[in-house]
């Protein structure tokens, strides 16, 4: 696999890569989980979560513009912040809420193919489909970015027009109505949990910065990559909202909620029977295997940026390749222990945690080291930092109440990383002055 290819993804390949991994992980893994905690506003809670995530996609627009990269994090971190443990700490955050998503993405997989079969979210087929899922995903991104190119453009047509097929025959079995999907009197849940629910609608449309990852290799990036990012929003933003309704307009908020690791599979069920149910499922196993794929390939690019600029260890343990090879084993055998080790609600509880403080610390770094240098509007940017601070400490009161064990998890790895990578860098200082 090449180091880099310049105009190697066009506008279409971005914005494929940028819906391929959201929806991916957004409708079908986490819809059930936003209509837990929000009750009737599921729907809403999706709307809500692409304004905040439209807030935040400022300022990787801007800095995209700025410094169109194949690093991206990584590079728009060392331009705030130099190369320091805030870089390597809040980029390694980025990573590992990446390599969650895959985790997450994976095991919906498992559990979507599984409704073909009767089977149960708790049956073991689930991980050890996740875990082949996974291992075809590396294999795919060693062939390349033309490979990847021409996946993400077909298989982003094909599970788009899919879904809106399932949305809008959905709703038309239902006379149109809206059923459970909007709110028809007083909310049930409590304000916290409806924010709590925004954390996992934000985690939903984060597919979009792996569009900065790829930054390097997109035609006219300082014009495209900006213009991925909104046309991905946008496309997903409608997407979710209009099968949130299909699904409320079919389901009870209970019924969603008992299947929520298979919602749309099982909203299919009554109205489609078996037709509907293999038509769901199979867009789940196309829209989830794409997502694992182009999370990979944006994933492997950054970390090896990381690497290259001497933000994180590596070993090559043998191997032969260039780093990004490398990389992509790491990443992909650590989210195969992932996929083994945790279910759905705790991948997707600590993904999002992540995503939110790397969020917050490019939001600061843009509002303090580059709002002149990138143009960057000081109000949009401020509302960014209030608005993912909100959500985060909602989502963490609330998870801390009902899962305390993935907050405590979470914490205890946000703590070795930050530590971890302060004895690293101290280390790597100290052999650069003997040398």
């Amino acid at each position: 696999m090449p180091d880099y290819k310049e105009n190697s993804l066009s506008l279409g390949n971005a914005i494929a890569m940028g819906t391929g991994v959201m929806i991916g992980a957004g409708i079908f893994a986490l819809l059930g989980q936003v209509a837990e905690l929000s009750g009737e506003y599921f729907a809403l809670s999706f709307v809500m979560g692409g304004i905040i995530s439209g807030f935040s996609a400022y300022s990787y627009i801007k800095m995209s513009n700025a410094y169109p990269s194949a690093g991206g994090i990584a590079m728009f971190l060392q331009k705030a912040y130099g190369k320091g443990t805030t870089t390597a700490f809040a980029a390694l955050l980025m990573a590992f809420s990446m390599i969650l998503n895959e985790s997450l993405v994976a095991r919906t997989f498992g559990t979507y193919t599984m409704q073909l079969f009767d089977g149960s979210e708790n049956s073991i087929w689930v991980p050890v489909l996740a875990v082949a899922l996974l291992v075809t995903a590396f294999i795919i991104n060693i062939l390349g970015n033309e490979v990847i190119g021409k996946t993400a453009m077909t298989t982003a047509a094909l599970k788009i027009g899919g879904i809106l097929i399932f949305a809008v025959g959905a709703l038309w079995a239902a006379d149109f109505s809206i059923g459970s999907a909007l709110p028809s009197s007083a909310p049930q849940n409590k304000v916290t949990e409806y924010i709590a629910s925004l954390a996992l609608s934000i985690l939903a449309y984060k597919g979009f910065t792996t569009i900065t990852n790829s930054g390097g290799e997109i035609v006219e990036p300082k014009k495209n990559v900006g213009r991925a990012i909104i046309y991905s929003l946008l496309i997903c933003g409608f997407v979710y909202f209009l099968t949130a309704l299909a699904v409320g307009s079919n389901l009870e908020i209970p019924e969603i909620i008992k299947a929520k690791d298979y919602s749309l599979a099982e909203a299919a069920r009554p109205l489609f029977g078996d037709f509907g149910l293999y038509f769901t499922v199979g867009i789940a196993i196309i829209a989830t295997i794409t997502g694992v794929i182009f999370s990979v390939f944006a994933v492997s690019r950054m970390t090896a940026m990381l690497t290259n600029m001497k933000l994180i260890p590596h070993s090559h343990f043998g191997m032969k390749g260039d780093i990004q090879q490398h990389m992509l084993v790491y990443i992909v055998v650590l989210a195969i222990a992932l996929t083994i080790l945790f279910d759905l609600s705790g991948i997707a509880a600590m993904g999002a945690i992540f995503y939110l403080i790397m969020d917050i610390v490019i939001h600061v770094g843009v509002l303090r080291h580059m709002k002149e240098e990138v143009n960057a509007n000081k109000a949009i940017v401020t509302g960014a930092i209030i608005l993912d601070a909100v959500v985060l400490a909602g989502f963490i009161w609330v998870k801390a109440q009902t899962n305390l064990s993935v907050i405590l998890v979470s914490g205890g790895l946000i703590l070795v990383t930050l530590f971890g990578e302060k004895l690293f860098l101290k280390e790597t200082k100290n052999e650069e002055k003997e040398d």
